[in-house]
């Protein structure tokens, strides 16, 4: 069982920062892939960025590329995204995710778990 919180969300002005973290449960953190999703009002849910277990393979949405990262620290149980650049389109609810395999996807429902989401809000 993993249970997952995220925090850092808020608002900030298009060209600005803003780092998520996504505290993870349980002592086996380092055999789950883990994901940022997001979810826009009256849109579908939306894969953001992907990093496998180890940390050492990451993968991004063509939306996102170039501005988003994604990293991990096994030893805190915690993954992070850092966004900049930010624009009024990437407004939505950020949610983490969790797979127990080795490496992360950009489909859903293969997750087994996740966080409550944070609201990110660009203003323009």
């Amino acid at each position: 069982q993993v249970q997952l919180v995220e925090s850092g969300g808020g608002l900030v002005r298009a060209g600005g920062s803003l780092t998520l973290s996504c505290a993870a449960s349980g002592r086996t953190f380092s055999r789950y892939s883990m994901a940022w999703f997001r979810q826009a009002p009256g849109k579908e849910r939306e894969f953001v960025a992907g990093i496998n277990w180890s940390g050492g393979s990451a993968s991004y949405a063509d939306s996102v590329k170039g501005r988003f990262t994604i990293s991990r620290d096994n030893a805190d149980n915690t993954v992070y995204l850092q966004m900049n650049s930010l624009k009024p389109e990437d407004t939505a609810v950020y949610y983490c995710a969790a797979v127990y395999r080795p490496f992360a996807s950009d489909y859903s429902q293969r997750y087994d778990y996740w966080g409550q989401g944070t609201q990110v809000t660009v203003s323009s």
